[in-house]
Parts: C-alpha cells; sequence; structure tokens
C-alpha cells in the first residue's frame, strides 16, 4: 500500500523506451536521438550519464537499457548487462547459432564458462534473487536452442 507522501509524490510518465546501446558509444546521433528527441529529453545528459554508468565494460558491448520519461521533461534509466545470447557466442568464438539446433553443433562450452556467465547475470535487476543454479539451468536452455553444446570439461 503506497502512502499519501508517494501518490503526491509519483510523477506522470510519458514513456518507457527501450533501446540497445554500445557501452562507452552513447551519442545524441541515432538510435539514442530520435528516440528520446521525440520526448523532449537532455540527449546530452543521458549521454553522458550512460558513458558513465557502462565505462567499466569493454567498448561495443550492446547494453540494453530502458529510459521512463516523464512528463516534465525528466527521465530515469537503468542499465542491463549484455544479454546471454551475447555472452555465449563471445565465450563459443562463434558469430552466430546454429541453423539447425539440436542437429548441428555449432560450438561447445563447458560448465565453467556457464557458471561464469550466470555469475555476471546475476548482479542484473531481474535476476537479482535468483539462485546461480537456475539461471545456469535458464542459460543451458539458451546455448542448447542456439545450437551450442554444454560438457562437463572441454577436453
Amino acid at each position: 500500500m503506497s502512502t499519501l507522501k508517494e501518490i503526491l509524490t509519483r510523477r506522470p510518465v510519458a514513456a518507457t523506451i527501450r533501446l540497445t546501446v554500445p557501452a562507452g558509444a552513447a551519442r545524441p546521433a541515432p538510435p539514442v536521438g530520435p528516440a528520446l528527441g521525440q520526448y523532449r529529453l537532455n540527449l546530452m545528459a543521458f549521454c553522458k550519464d550512460f558513458n558513465a554508468r557502462t565505462q567499466k565494460y569493454k567498448p561495443d558491448t550492446p547494453m540494453s537499457v530502458t529510459i521512463t520519461a516523464f512528463k516534465d521533461n525528466t527521465f530515469e534509466f537503468t542499465v542491463k548487462s549484455p544479454s546471454v545470447t551475447w555472452y555465449l557466442k563471445k565465450a563459443a568464438g562463434i558469430d552466430s547459432g546454429s541453423s539447425r539446433p539440436g542437429h548441428v553443433v555449432a560450438s561447445t562450452l563447458s560448465v565453467r564458462h556457464i557458471y561464469e556467465i550466470a555469475k555476471v547475470k546475476q548482479s542484473d535487476p531481474y535476476c537479482q534473487y535468483m539462485s546461480l543454479e537456475s539461471i545456469s539451468k535458464s542459460i543451458i536452455g539458451t546455448a542448447n536452442s542456439m545450437g551450442i553444446k554444454v560438457v562437463k570439461d572441454l577436453d
């Protein structure tokens, strides 16, 4: 139950914008500029904040960002770590998954790789309260659907 103060201080939301932006490379050019410009948000403030928050990641790492635009032309945003498929492709050293998953194996990964990806994904707001085991099972399922075989140890 919300308190009266929370209800009165709530700002009306104009839009929720979801973008995929390379880490440390947010510029007021497309795709960021047109998406934020139509809601009259401060582009340079977003770019500076986003680049500061993502400077610990390697450049050109695709970061998923959710921007909440308010009607008074202010905004808040949350940055999520890169997708599981991106991590799997990087760990396996492939550009794309198998065209026929289950029939053609694109690559193999060890359980240790899956565990390391799960530890990184646990810092995401969505996976914050999930156990490492359940995140790992989800990642193994994603790897199987991409045609990546998960083995106990790489020989």
